[in-house]
């Protein structure tokens, strides 16, 4: 679960490395995002030489949370190793052309099958 202020890695080849989560989408009062939620970022790390500066404002959707998801087809569960955000447009489309890491394919189920294409491994 990702909640205001919590420091999230980006996934993919934009240039920004660290982003933290400064809004969360559907909802006004909602505390916490999972797996496939958009929400807002605010880039915290980012190459010199990248498209996206340090302090800009982005939409990003959740790829991974190192709290456990429960899957709805088999019951089990999965987790990662950390936070990870993909950075999108406004229409709904990645930013970057390649994604790092492996990809839930909770993603793809939740309309961003361009991210779960451009990613390496769907688990």
């Amino acid at each position: 679960m990702i909640q205001l202020g919590t420091n999230l890695v980006v996934a993919d080849n934009t240039g920004a490395k660290l982003a933290e989560c400064i809004h969360i989408y559907n909802g006004s009062k909602r505390r916490y995002g999972a797996v496939g939620d958009i929400i807002k970022v605010v880039i915290k790390d980012a190459s010199p030489t990248a498209s996206v500066k340090r302090k800009q404002k982005s939409k990003a959707v959740i790829v991974r949370t190192t709290s456990a998801i429960k899957r709805t087809r088999d019951d089990s569960y999965i987790r990662f190793s950390e936070n990870a955000v993909v950075l999108i447009n406004d229409k709904k489309e990645p930013v970057g052309t390649r994604v790092f890491g492996p990809i839930p394919f909770e993603i793809k189920d939740a309309g961003f099958t361009k991210i779960a294409s451009l990613a390496k491994e769907v688990l």
